[in-house]
């Protein structure tokens, strides 16, 4: 949930703390700060409440030094406030702890520290940890050591970098549940949280693995486990653009995200579509068709926008393939002890491939010999590593909290996955061939929505004005409801509720009034004559409606209409969905809200 950088090397480590801060505030901004080694044995630290910018007009001028960590804070523990911004200092101000994650036990040890002569100046977990350190690391001792040392002590989850005045020459990091991302360069290393603060330094990545520490230096790295055992870890190639992390002109990346789908699209399809067989490759699954005939089942888990995504996934695996398949939140997953069954085939979601609940949710299954696929938007992340294959994305780096192009690219890839089990089992050729023209025209059919941009800003003005909002859909439709609730209530902070258009009449009926519209999803489908019957039960008690459509219902059922391109059945919620994007977005616009960092939320949750 915040952002960790660190720098070593013969250049001044607070330009690059700064600015990888910058491009790292999408998980976190309520407090940052850096550190960097000073005068022989001293630190030099800056800190404070507030956004990275606050930060650098706070950064005094004479603020140099060759190594040095750096923070963008999401609070889990004590208020946001200077001092519980990080790094933490031990008492001597020799030890300073940047940290990502959960120390579990930070109570009982605060309560230990304290008896032993540690005075705490803050309310964070982590000020525990850079006590710890202070404490292991008597003359003599190396930094790794100590660290290694205090982590033992510790329960819970931790991504860490930390800095020792006397020993100005490495910094230590290590992983255990929250990611360390080291970047290789000339004669200098990079640390960071995510591979955003690092693509324009360095293409050159190692991804630690839960239970790692490493030793970075000026000319290198060492890796090793808590037990000090050596491990080897190679460097990867960052193949992202330093371009996918500016936002190209447009006022926010959320509105740029919401433009680049139409290019995101066509690379999630890229290379996967087989137009002779009317079947999709996903050679990254490694299950041959034997093993993909003997599931019985499909189980997804997701969180937020990536559960959504998995329930409309769900709707396809069905439909396709005829397989029973499901979504649940991966949040809930695990403590339910769930039953893990031999044929059915799990499969994680995660933009990030760090989000701590579904990878939770992985290892649960792993434990107990089920069979899990990814489906994650960046390479090498913990999720894509610790799954037996899977599915990546390819959407390109996603920068605003709320999720758009990555939820339609994971919707993309759940698509592909249908087709390709529907064509093993028993989905005809036709139908095959129906759906890989249907994935081909999306591209052209989003760019068709967009140019209609104006219209729904327009209605989104009018609109966020409401009381709150009410979304509903039948079928496919309830999934992109839900989606489009939550859009809504975390950019705009307007309340909005989602439920099944059917389920009107058994309760929700009773809030319509005209101060609480309703967004309807009316698709020209199968269903459409019971969705119009709906909007005249809702426009019957005084209720607004504005329809998402292929056609515009008659205007005694909406007050307004917005118009999408028809696809394939199966297919429209993706084009239903996008309209939506851009209601949240202008609705976010017109009542001035921070759209890239909605208040209380953060990118990337490696917490629980």
């Amino acid at each position: 949930m915040c952002g960790i950088v660190a720098y070593i090397g013969p250049k001044d480590a607070t330009a690059f703390l700064l600015e990888g801060l910058q491009r790292l505030e999408y998980r976190g901004y309520d407090s940052a700060g850096v550190a960097v080694t000073g005068k022989p044995g001293t630190l030099k630290v800056c800190k404070t409440k507030g956004r990275v910018a606050d930060l650098a007009a706070a950064v005094p001028a004479r603020f140099k030094g060759t190594t040095g960590i750096g923070h963008t804070r999401w609070a889990t523990h004590g208020e946001p406030s200077d001092a519980n911004a990080h790094p933490h200092l031990d008492n001597s101000e020799r030890i300073a702890v940047v940290h990502n994650g959960i120390i579990e036990n930070a109570d009982a040890l605060r309560d230990r520290l304290t008896a032993e002569g540690a005075v705490f100046r803050s309310e964070t977990d982590t000020e525990v940890l850079a006590h710890l350190v202070a404490a292991h690391v008597g003359e003599g001792v190396e930094l790794e050591d100590a660290v290694r040392a205090a982590l033992g002590h510790v329960v819970g989850t931790y991504g860490i970098a930390v800095v020792d005045a006397a020993q100005p020459d490495r910094i230590v990091v290590a992983r255990n549940g929250s990611p360390i991302v080291l970047g290789l360069g000339e004669k200098e290393m990079f640390v960071a949280s995510d591979v955003a603060a690092l693509v324009r330094y360095t293409r050159q990545v190692v991804h630690l693995e839960d239970g790692e520490l490493a030793t970075v230096r000026a000319d290198g790295f060492t890796t090793f486990t808590e037990d000090a055992r050596t491990v080897t870890r190679q460097p990867s190639t960052v193949d992202w653009e330093i371009a996918s992390y500016d936002t190209a002109g447009y006022e926010h990346f959320l509105l740029k995200e919401i433009h680049e789908q139409p290019a995101s699209v066509e690379r999630t399809l890229s290379g996967r579509l087989d137009e002779r067989f009317a079947t999709a490759h996903l050679g990254g699954l490694n299950l041959d068709a034997r093993e993909l005939r003997e599931i019985r089942r499909v189980k997804i888990l997701g969180c937020g926008s990536a559960y959504y995504a998995g329930e409309m996934g769900a709707q396809l695996i069905e439909e396709l393939a005829r397989i029973p398949a499901h979504s649940e939140p991966a949040s809930e997953f695990r403590y339910r002890n769930p039953v893990i069954e031999a044929d059915t085939l799990y499969v994680a979601v995660s933009q990030s491939g760090e989000t701590y609940d579904t990878l939770a949710a992985v290892q649960e299954i792993k434990r107990k010999g089920g069979r899990v696929l990814g489906v994650v938007n960046t390479v090498g992340s913990a999720i894509a590593r610790e799954c037996d294959g899977g599915i990546y994305l390819h959407a390109g780096p996603e920068i605003s909290v709320a999720s758009t192009k990555a939820f339609t690219s994971t919707v993309i890839a759940f698509a592909l996955l249908a087709l390709h089990f529907g064509r093993i089992h028993d989905l005809s050729p036709a139908d095959g061939r129906r759906i890989v023209a249907g994935l081909k025209a999306l591209p052209d059919q989003i760019r068709e929505i967009l140019a209609g941009e104006d219209k729904i800003a327009e209605l989104a003005a009018e609109y966020a004005q409401s009381e709150g909002m009410m979304f509903i859909g039948r079928v496919r439709g309830f999934p992109v409801a839900r989606e489009g609730a939550q859009k809504l209530k975390e950019i705009s902070y307007v309340h909005a509720e989602a439920y099944p258009a059917s389920e009107l009449k058994h309760g929700p009926l009773a809030l319509i009034n005209p101060d609480l519209p309703t967004v309807a999803l009316v698709p020209d489908d199968e269903l459409l004559d019971k969705n119009l019957t709906t909007l005249g039960e809702i426009k019957a008690r005084a209720g607004r409606v504005l329809a998402i459509a292929h056609r515009a219902p008659d205007a005694k059922l909406a007050d307004h209409a917005i118009l999408v391109p028809r696809s394939e059945p199966e297919l429209d919620p993706l084009l239903l969905n996008i309209p939506l994007q851009l209601l949240a977005y202008h609705a976010a616009v017109a009542l001035k809200r921070d759209v890239d960092k909605p208040r209380n939320l953060a990118k990337s949750v490696t917490v629980e």
